[in-house]
């Protein structure tokens, strides 16, 4: 049976006080919709409907920066009027086939695990409808599961709950996977006679009970908090601490040791060697690849990276799709912007900023330096306050360094300029022509020392 998805993103979301669509707002740097659109994506199914509403144009621009295999499978619905959970699910049907199964999801629920729903979906069977439930000792604000014996009898809305149904620890979390066939049916026959005067889909698992029972099946999730939706800011930060509290210990299983666990974003894939070591405050971005024996110190900030054996990223240390291989050490305060390869056995340390830059192998920028567009070779020594200029206002220019250059502190390296191997820069040059001869050359710049006598310096004026 093929399945096809619903996913509820109308909403405008008063309670989060801002201008972007609720289902925008971000969890681990995602938007939420987006997290919900890739959990469904992991099913297989024939379709996604995307049901938007508020601001739906600016939710069609995120959904335009999907990969193109979602966005094939995505269908945009309009809910012109926001009348309710069931109208929302009716706009789409419209789009799904009769004899499809059809599951419902939210997009303000962004940390669904796929094997829930797997396991949901499967259970459906020759069921009309399978709803999820869980229990909590917090009930509050939501749907309540009233039972006949085993068997489902109505979900009740808080708003509509009486004082006994209110007491009730069993709820709705909204999710629901039913045949096609019995939605386009029992959607026609919601009403919106309650307390929001919305059309509900929750009254849809009581209509197909009140006929036949045995045609409602329930699954408690074993897990609530992981089910949370998202109307508050209050509720955005504790689910993104829910979604890094489960990173985290899925690398403390993998054998990653962290300083603390409470104090780790990952904010895309990390993905580690064996005993790694990464301290406290550190955010991972994007695609990151760490080897075996690497240590991420406190305060780093890591975006598309791949790490090497060996390596260590002392503190504070800020580093953009890069690839820094074994045995390096970066930083502390050292930062390293798009485009750049480090060899084995770098050393870039603090405050060094390096852009589009290629160092070999052993060479070493201690501190000060600036290594932008620049091909370095092996050995080489980049004394502290070393700039290689390679903006001339309009264009850039690449500096080539050969093996076992040694540039004093201090240096200006005026691109387009190659230095050959061996090359000796004094202290204070600046270098505005290739350097062809190598072993052995010594470049230097000096201007002349002038010393003054009795020299008075300016006062300020009174």
């Amino acid at each position: 049976m093929a399945l096809e998805i619903i996913i509820l993103a109308a909403g405008k979301g008063k309670r989060m006080h801002s201008a972007l669509p609720k289902v925008l707002h971000k969890v681990a740097n995602k938007p939420m919709l987006q997290h919900v659109i890739e959990t469904a994506n992991a099913l297989s199914p024939k379709s996604i409907n995307v049901v938007v509403g508020h601001m739906g144009q600016m939710v069609e621009q995120m959904l335009d920066t999907l990969p193109e295999d979602l966005k094939k499978l995505i269908k945009v619905v309009y809910q012109n009027e926001q009348l309710g959970t069931g109208h929302a699910v009716n706009c789409a049907m419209p789009n799904i086939d009769e004899q499809s199964d059809v599951l419902v999801l939210y997009g303000d629920t962004p940390l669904t695990p796929v094997d829930l729903l797997k396991d949901l979906v499967n259970q459906l069977g020759q069921k009309a409808l399978c709803v999820l439930s869980a229990i909590t000792d917090k009930p509050t604000g939501y749907g309540r599961i009233v039972r006949n014996g085993d068997f489902l009898k109505a979900i009740v809305e808080e708003k509509d709950a009486s004082a006994e149904e209110k007491k009730i620890t069993e709820i709705n979390t909204g999710i629901v996977v039913g045949k096609a066939s019995f939605f386009k049916k029992y959607l026609q026959k919601l009403t919106n006679n309650n307390a929001q005067g919305e059309y509900y889909l929750t009254d849809l698992a009581g209509l197909i009970a009140k006929d036949s029972p045995k045609d409602v099946g329930i699954t408690i999730a074993p897990d609530f908090e992981i089910l949370s939706g998202v109307n508050s800011k209050v509720q955005l930060a504790f689910v993104e601490r829910l979604f890094q509290k489960r990173a985290a210990n899925q690398l403390l299983e993998q054998g990653v040791t962290l300083a603390d666990p409470n104090r780790i974003d990952i904010r895309g894939n990390l993905t580690c060697g064996e005993d790694v070591f990464i301290d406290i405050n550190c955010i991972f971005e994007g695609d990151v690849t760490l080897g075996n024996n690497v240590v991420i110190s406190a305060g780093c900030v890591i975006k598309n990276c791949s790490i090497g054996d060996g390596s260590v990223i002392s503190p504070y240390t800020i580093m953009e799709d890069s690839q820094i291989k074994q045995r390096a050490t970066i930083g502390p305060f050292a930062r390293l912007r798009p485009g750049n390869v480090l060899e084995d056995e770098v050393h870039v340390g603090n405050f060094v900023e390096c852009k589009k830059a290629h160092l070999g192998v052993g060479t070493k920028a201690g501190h000060l330096s600036y290594l932008g567009d620049a091909t370095i070779g092996k050995d080489v020594n980049i004394g502290a306050g070393t700039i290689t200029c390679n903006y001339d206002g309009a264009n850039k220019f690449k500096t080539v360094i050969g093996d076992d250059v040694f540039i004093g502190s201090d240096s200006q390296l005026v691109a387009p300029v190659t230095v050959n191997n061996g090359v000796t820069i004094a202290a204070g040059t600046t270098v505005t022509k290739h350097i062809k001869m190598s072993d052995g050359a010594l470049v230097l710049t000096r201007s002349k020392e002038v010393i003054k006598e009795n020299y008075q310096r300016p006062h300020k004026k009174k």
